[in-house]
């Protein structure tokens, strides 16, 4: 699942990135084409992400093809070693120690400059949301497909129990089906620490901002907006929630996979994720069917709202690469070959147009949505032009977490808003 990504991302990738360019180790496209051409075998590292579906054993299967299809060319899978890709990548880069490939982040204005120009490249065109990834028409990011980010997924059993019979439509209907879930018995809404906190409500509150400012990142990045000025309505909104019970008080304290296992166990009534969510809900046993909803608006807005989307299995090729020419083809077999594609998109749950896969009853839900969306926005930090300062996503998630220890929605706010104050 890709939804953590976003939330991984401190401010010392930015500095790391200006102030070691070049760092990494040496060599370009002259080094891979001399070393193979010798025979030797070439070894491209690829940094990945590793979650819940996404585990060490899976990346090593799905590059073993291609391998087996290259005997030249060893394909080194490697996992964080800090919290997260994006905490990694600095680490690696300042040790001189960068990998070939790197996938998980999108390409910032800061990270572009250490990453491989792939413009020229004529199979990159076809790729997902590959021009909203750019920056300045330029490529440096191609991904696998789409993952859908305003979802809210619920427990139909627990709906019929409360009485609900049809998914709510605005936020005032959403307050109010927590409202007679409780009432039922049910904790109406799962949720958790770690990064889960902030990227739930900036995923629940996504399609109204998008109809409020169209193009939220690109105004918060140029001084006309204040991102926790903006969003302090649905500060306050999910205050109210813990204030009411509809989401556990002492939820911090419970890991990301934790809360998952949790919804997927009927302890809970709904659950706000993302597409990957398909994946772990079709692997797991349970005694209730789960459906999925496109996240409630403000009263009065269009229904459903623009869809959060963003690049699903993205890549990058590091810059430094010493082996340029095997890490192009290994990345362009991951993004174009038909089995890898399918491989991805169904391992974490995702989309892509033109694609076809075996769907669950759920992935088809979502497929759905992706196509009756009239819009789809950046998430988040968003992406390509539409970015924000790296970090934003962890800086939200903490000051959201101050709702659950006495900080006032405001504070929050202004708390938001002062961390991008210092990042101009």
């Amino acid at each position: 699942m890709r939804s953590p990504r976003p939330f991984l991302a401190p401010t010392a990738l930015g500095c790391c990135l200006l102030l070691l360019a070049g760092c990494g180790g040496g060599g370009f496209a002259g080094d891979s084409q001399a070393k193979q051409s010798e025979g030797g075998q070439v070894t491209v590292r690829m940094l990945v992400n590793i979650t819940p579906n996404l585990t060490q054993a899976y990346w090593d299967g799905l590059v073993k093809p291609f391998e087996q299809a290259n005997p030249g060319i060893d394909v080194k899978v490697e996992a964080p070693t800090g919290k997260g890709v994006a905490d990694t990548l600095p680490q690696q880069l300042a040790a001189g120690n960068a990998p070939d490939v790197v996938e998980t982040l999108t390409a910032d204005e800061t990270l572009s400059k250490q990453m491989l120009d792939l413009t020229d490249q004529p199979w990159t065109k076809d790729t997902p949301l590959v021009k909203e990834a750019s920056l300045g028409g330029r490529i440096y990011t191609v991904g696998v497909g789409v993952q859908a980010q305003s979802l809210v997924f619920y427990n139909k059993s627990a709906f019929e129990k409360a009485g609900i019979d049809k998914p709510p439509t605005t936020l005032d209907e959403f307050d109010a089906a927590m409202g007679k879930l409780k009432a039922a018995g049910w904790l109406p809404l799962q949720t958790g620490g770690e990064f889960l906190t902030g990227l739930q409500l900036l995923q629940f509150s996504g399609p109204s901002r998008a109809q409020l400012h169209p193009t939220w990142q690109q105004d918060v990045k140029a001084g006309k907006l204040k991102a926790g000025e903006s969003l302090l309505p649905y500060l306050e909104r999910y205050r109210t929630w813990i204030d009411k019970g509809y989401v556990d008080k002492n939820a911090l304290g419970m890991k990301y996979a934790d809360a998952e296992t949790a919804f997927l166990s009927g302890k809970s009534a709904m659950y706000v994720m993302g597409s990957w969510f398909t994946a772990a809900e079709a692997k797991a046993k349970k005694d209730f069917e789960v459906s999925v909803f496109p996240a409630p608006v403000d009263k009065g807005q269009q229904y459903p709202g623009p869809q959060g989307a963003t690049m699903a299995a993205p890549y990058m090729i590091l810059k430094s690469t010493p082996n340029k020419d095997a890490a192009l083809k290994l990345v362009q077999w991951l993004v174009t070959d038909p089995a890898a594609i399918k491989s991805q998109l169904k391992q974490d749950g995702n989309f892509r147009a033109g694609v076809e896969r075996e769907f669950t009853p759920l992935d088809k839900q979502v497929q759905q949505i992706l196509d009756s969306a009239p819009a789809g926005v950046p998430q988040g930090e968003g992406y390509g032009d539409a970015t924000l300062p790296k970090g934003f996503n962890a800086a939200w998630n903490t000051e959201v977490q101050g709702l659950y220890v006495g900080k006032s929605p405001k504070e929050v706010a202004e708390g938001v808003d002062r961390w991008l104050a210092g990042r101009k």
